[in-house]
């Protein structure tokens, strides 16, 4: 396919790698109009005005031609599809696909002046997605159906559809509950459930320490079973920062049992690294732990997802970069569920300060246990209700549902009871 354009611009040349990846064809360009009118193949042209009348045409907003980032007014607003476009247009398509496409992969909203949330991440109230009620939808997937279909019939190029893929993931915040916290943070926190006369809690502690229950957050046995059972290729997340703080409560990665842990789900599963919150405040320190959990496993790591989703643009993709991270994971919000890029499939980060299409290959996730609990203040039943919203909105346009799940929610504790349940409904539906 060929595609004319009149200037070749970083922007243009990401966005037409991104469909052609996107849709597993080939894909030039030219800016000379002779050699686009005499093509025999077939044609986009992306210009101010009609060339031919076998092409499709699509008129460019002018995002794609600048290399600078400034305040942009966007308008939501109805398509004739049936779906929620920007950058409206009078060409074949009605909209600028290729700009809108852009505007939401390179989060362009994300560097512009906004308000930050309670943890001073991007607050999701910001989005142009919540502002409209799409955050639940994977609305550029919706948009290259669209393109598709358009293309299809409008040049007769046919294009193979994607297949629906599901990826489970899981965050290893805390391995465990009690066991293996070392008897001063144990002292501590017995300390605390006394003077708040929770003798329950005490109790159960006792009990666990003992060795005459087991750990409440001790699930790994049932995920690998679940694992197993439903055929699953999981990615485990680990935080092996070296310090604590309000936010890193993590068992110290010198602990042995925490360390056979790693190893042994290591053998059959795909692990990656969760970043501390102190990682994002300390040079370097998101290479160390990287180093850290290579030393433990013995394996390469190049999969990462930050801890409470602490994601600021562009400098925390440049830091996992530099630390040899290749995939990332924490394209979502941790403040609500939804579809923060807009997307349900992968794409290449683009720093659009720099202007250049970077290898950090990002996977968005669009739900996560955490915020249905914490954030949304769901019961299980709601919680499984918007899984299945979200399984069959990506089933729709056959992308790929990524999921986050945290060990304590399968356990034993009672403030989690009836949500491993909500896992298990929600993969017998796939």
């Amino acid at each position: 396919m060929l595609v004319y354009v009149q200037n070749i611009s970083p922007r243009f040349k990401y966005i037409t790698s991104f469909l052609g990846s996107f849709y597993n064809c080939k894909i030039n360009y030219t800016t000379k109009v002779e050699e686009y009118i005499n093509y025999s193949g077939y044609r986009i042209n992306y210009s101010s005005h009609s060339l031919t009348e076998t092409e499709l045409w699509i008129k460019p907003h002018g995002l794609l031609l600048e290399d600078f980032i400034h305040e942009l007014e966007v308008v939501c607003i109805q398509h004739e599809g049936g779906f929620m476009v920007i950058f409206p247009t009078d060409d074949d398509l009605g909209f600028d696909i290729l700009s809108a496409i852009f505007y939401l992969l390179s989060r362009y909203e994300e560097y512009l002046p906004h308000k930050k949330d309670m943890y001073g991440r991007y607050a999701h109230e910001n989005s142009i997605a919540f502002k409209n009620d799409l955050l639940h939808l994977p609305l550029i997937n919706i948009w290259l159906e669209y393109l598709k279909k358009v293309i299809e019939s409008k040049t007769g190029f046919q294009i193979a559809d994607p297949e629906f893929n599901y990826q489970p993931t899981y965050d290893i915040d805390i391995a465990w509950s009690y066991r293996n916290k070392g008897i001063l943070r144990n002292a501590g926190a017995m300390l605390r459930s006394l003077t708040q006369f929770n003798f329950k809690k005490v109790h159960e502690r006792l009990l666990v320490l003992s060795g005459k229950k087991a750990d409440p957050y001790d699930t790994y046995n049932w995920m690998e079973q679940l694992n197993q059972d439903y055929n699953l290729k999981p990615i485990y997340f680990f935080h092996v920062g070296s310090g604590r703080s309000g936010y890193d409560k993590n068992i110290l990665p010198a602990n042995k049992q925490l360390q056979q842990l790693i190893k042994s789900l290591a053998v059959k599963n795909s692990i990656g690294l969760h970043p501390s919150w102190s990682s994002g405040d300390k040079e370097d320190e998101i290479l160390k732990e990287k180093k850290m959990l290579e030393k433990i496993s013995g394996i390469r790591i190049t999969k990462s997802r930050q801890h409470y989703i602490r994601l600021t643009l562009p400098a925390t993709y440049r830091k996992l970069i530099e630390a040899g991270v290749m995939d990332d994971y924490s394209m979502g919000y941790g403040s609500i569920n939804g579809f923060r890029a807009s997307i349900a499939s992968s794409f290449y980060w683009y720093d659009l300060q720099r202007e250049e299409q970077t290898n950090l290959l990002i996977h968005p996730f669009c739900f996560m246990d955490a915020n249905s609990f914490y954030e949304q203040k769901q019961n299980p039943d709601q919680t499984s209700n918007e899984l299945m919203h979200y399984l069959s909105e990506v089933k729709k346009v056959k992308g790929t549902l990524i999921t986050i799940w945290h060990n304590n929610f399968f356990g034993t504790d009672t403030i989690f009871e009836g949500w491993k349940e909500v896992y298990e409904r929600f993969l017998n539906k796939l």
